[in-house]
């Protein structure tokens, strides 16, 4: 990737770390973004006694990571991998992810329209992008959303007009997301069944992903193109799951909306 941040990350920031060294006790890496390098203590691998720190990690491995503690006049960092929870990883690695695509679609423009490096290129284009947005690829949904305009962003004006067309072509609409937290008992001799028929229910509705919290507690999330949608959808989610425990009582059905991070 080309995409890089300078100077130092900020403690409790995600990271994407590439291991260099495993020692038997400690895990040096890269930092893929700030191009330094960070260390993880056992004891920061994985929650629990580990017998072999490489049944976790090895060398050229990728990794998400928070940043722990920092010693920014000696340059140490430290990193946690057990700290960063599935969520988290998984939304780093969506960035990621996205923001390699972006970079493909700069790449395709450099060789097929600009006719330059393309290292060349997004150094040129990158930098006036990067002041407003922390990724290219949230310039782009931006752009694709008609919420932003290349050339008031400091894009020469000669590469703004094809790019744009390029970014509305390859580039789907930003989706929005809401969710909220589901609390499902029942006291009903078939509660297990009645458990299961609530969560299908839920699941049913349009763009909604459950997954399990503990304590009889569900995050519901919903995705949609807009939140018109996505608040209908939700509604359906949460009606349908309560009205299956409600209706075979006793028991309790209980949503909370969640803000998302």
């Amino acid at each position: 990737m080309y995409y890089s941040k300078s100077g130092m990350p900020e403690e409790n920031e995600l990271v994407i770390c590439t291991v260099t060294n495993v020692h038997y006790n400690s895990v040096f890496c890269k930092l893929d973004e700030y191009g330094k390098s960070g260390m993880i203590h056992i004891s920061e691998v994985s929650p629990g006694r580990i017998r072999n720190i490489r049944d976790y990690v090895q060398e050229g491995k990728k990794v998400i990571c928070k940043i722990l503690k920092l010693d920014k006049e000696k340059g140490h960092i430290d990193l946690s991998l057990r700290r960063v929870t599935e969520g988290q990883r998984r939304e780093k690695n969506a960035e990621i992810k996205q923001e390699q695509k972006a970079e493909k679609l700069l790449e395709h423009y450099a060789k097929t329209d600009a006719k330059i490096d393309a290292e060349k290129l997004y150094k040129l284009l990158a930098p006036p992008m990067l002041k407003e947005y922390e990724y290219i690829f949230q310039t782009f949904e931006d752009v694709v959303a008609g919420e932003i305009v290349l050339e008031a962003l400091g894009v020469p004006k000669e590469h703004a007009g094809k790019l744009t067309e390029l970014i509305k072509e390859k580039i789907p609409p930003k989706r929005v997301q809401i969710q909220g937290k589901l609390t499902l008992i029942t006291y009903n001799e078939n509660g297990l069944q009645l458990i299961k028929d609530a969560l299908v229910a839920a699941e049913n509705a349009p763009g909604s992903d459950v997954s399990y919290l503990g304590n009889a507690t569900y995050r519901v999330v919903i995705t949609a193109d807009d939140y018109e949608h996505a608040e209908a959808a939700l509604e359906q989610a949460v009606s349908g799951a309560k009205k299956i425990i409600n209706e075979q009582g006793p028991g309790k059905a209980e949503f909370v909306r969640e803000e998302k991070k």
